[in-house]
């Protein structure tokens, strides 16, 4: 893991706020793939955001854009699509002003149409006094809510709601 960003950090480069969520999805790969890259239905699990695809068609060098609103809180999160592996691997870069760092999701088929899901972020935080603070208060509630996020998205594929 690296520290905090400078001016200089290319948005690629991974950062010391990394968090890691895992889930079994009782769904073969290639259906539980194809509902995380349905890019504009993510917000039907990730809580107070809205998904859309800015610029390409979600597949390979896409720009996908995440706003989520809580109250009068919005953070916008802008994402590159760097590689699509069906049905195992999914990497974006985000790009934006606070969320920055490289991001993967991958689906490891299981026995009896079942696939592990495993999602790492590496978010790089703010130098300084506010990065240090991010750290140590946003990350543990990040591995939480990722987690719930990654559950809510298996019961949506399994229920047949996603893609």
């Amino acid at each position: 893991m690296t520290g905090p960003r400078s001016a200089s950090t290319p948005p690629s480069a991974p950062g010391a706020g990394e968090v890691t969520a895992t889930v079994i999805v009782n769904a073969p790969a290639e259906r539980v793939y194809a509902a995380f890259t349905a890019w504009e239905r993510q917000g039907d699990w990730i809580p107070f955001t809205r998904v859309r695809i800015t610029q390409g068609d979600g597949g390979e060098g896409s720009t996908i854009e995440a706003v989520t609103t809580v109250g009068p809180a919005v953070l916008r999160d802008e994402m590159k699509v760097a590689k699509l592996d069906p049905p195992y691997e999914v990497r974006v870069i985000h790009t934006g002003r606070l969320l920055r760092g490289p991001g993967v999701m991958r689906c490891t088929p299981m026995g009896g149409g079942r696939t592990q899901v495993v999602w790492h972020e590496w978010f790089q935080l703010p130098a300084g006094p506010a990065g240090r603070f991010a750290g140590a208060v946003l990350w543990p509630g990040s591995k939480v809510s990722l987690t719930s996020m990654l559950r809510r998205f298996a019961r949506l594929v399994e229920a047949g709601s996603l893609p």
